[in-house]
């Protein structure tokens, strides 16, 4: 964990509760799947946003907006400095997957895909990525995912756009996959674990208090032992999970 301040340069909506901040400051050590906690004026707890890219000193997060803190970040104006906590959580493990990678993301469970994705066609893997949405206007980051050379599915619950109904009905058209990686609510979690085939990694979205292991307010049991969604997760492997 490392504690820094980070300078907004851009703060853009995707959707109409959707929002892109780019920031720049020390992005050393962050990794595809980890997130950070950032310090809003006015709120006791620091808000726990997904990486979604790094590049270079700029780093890339995209939030929506579902209470105070994240109303109060959307109004951000670039210039704004921001006091972050950085390289928190574990992070996805690339090396896991031979040569085809399935990614399967919920709404704002796909930001941190992106990444990994990334990082995954620069490994010379194979990337399919399926993004899941209720309608066609909550719609963001198809064409980004595309630019990375994966090939992109879309579904929507209502058929607005792309495939109608869930990332598992467009999970059925993947064909020879040996992993896959998923992030998005946790009802869509649990279907995952149900469609797929092979081993893979979720990551998880709880409520947070300090965000690095100290207040044990996400606590949850494994087949195993208790683990700290915010230090041992957000990422768990298939084998672990209890629902």
């Amino acid at each position: 964990m490392k504690q820094t301040y980070f300078t907004i340069t851009s703060n853009v909506a995707l959707t109409s509760d959707v929002y892109q901040m780019t920031l720049v400051g020390d992005t050393q050590g962050i990794k595809c799947g980890q997130f950070v906690n950032i310090k809003v004026d006015g709120f006791y707890l620091r808000r726990p946003i997904s990486v979604c890219d790094v590049v270079g000193d700029e780093l890339t997060l995209i939030y929506k907006v579902v209470g105070g803190g994240t109303e109060a970040m959307s109004k951000m104006p670039v210039g704004h400095r921001l006091d972050l906590l950085t390289q928190l959580g574990n992070g996805y493990d690339v090396d896991a997957t031979q040569s085809h990678a399935v990614l399967l993301g919920g709404g704002v469970g796909v930001p941190p895909l992106y990444k990994l994705a990334k990082d995954l066609v620069a490994l010379g893997k194979q990337v399919t990525v399926i993004l899941g949405f209720n309608t066609q206007s909550e719609i963001f980051y198809e064409q980004q995912f595309a630019s990375l050379g994966a090939k992109v599915l879309v579904t929507t619950v209502d058929g607005s756009y792309g495939i109608k109904g869930f990332v598992t009905d467009a999970l059925k058209l993947v064909e020879g996959y040996d992993y896959f990686y998923t992030c998005g609510p946790e009802p869509m979690l649990k279907a995952v674990y149900n469609a797929t085939t092979t081993s893979g990694q979720f990551s998880f979205e709880e409520r947070m208090g300090c965000g690095f292991g100290a207040c044990m307010g996400c606590s949850c049991e494994t087949k195993y032992k208790t683990l700290r969604i915010c230090k041992e997760g957000p990422v768990l492997t298939k084998e672990v999970i209890v629902w």
